[in-house]
């Protein structure tokens, strides 16, 4: 366990082993998707409000959303006392073209590997 977590502070920001934002392991987490779908539904919210509307606690809430935040899925902006979270979508739209980057590289291998099966 590391000092962060002892102190009870925000969990760590999904990362890759190269230190940048990773959308799937933010997304890895079903309450964490709920969580970002919500955000992305009302626009900008804090933590209270989407507690109100989910099955956790304030603080979960606001776990989750730190680590949404560290992914760079949704935007922290601070209004008097209150955090307000707002989604930003460029990261999924990354995700959504590696995905795409990726099948299509998968399609020319199957195509290929389909070609030398039918010459023998």
């Amino acid at each position: 366990m590391s000092q962060r977590e002892r102190a009870g502070g925000p969990p760590p920001a999904a990362r890759t082993a190269g230190g940048t934002p990773d959308v799937f392991a933010a997304l890895g987490d079903p309450t964490r998707r709920e969580v970002l779908e919500q955000v992305a539904a009302r626009g900008e919210v804090t933590a209270t409000e989407l507690a109100a509307a989910l099955p956790v606690t304030r603080q979960a809430v606001a776990k989750h959303l730190n680590v949404l935040a560290g992914a760079g899925l949704v935007h922290a902006r601070r209004a008097g006392r209150e955090t307000r979270y707002a989604p930003t979508p460029e990261p999924l739209g990354e995700a959504i073209a590696w995905m795409a980057d990726l099948g299509a590289q998968w399609d020319t291998r199957l195509a290929r590997l389909a070609r030398s099966a039918a010459t023998r």
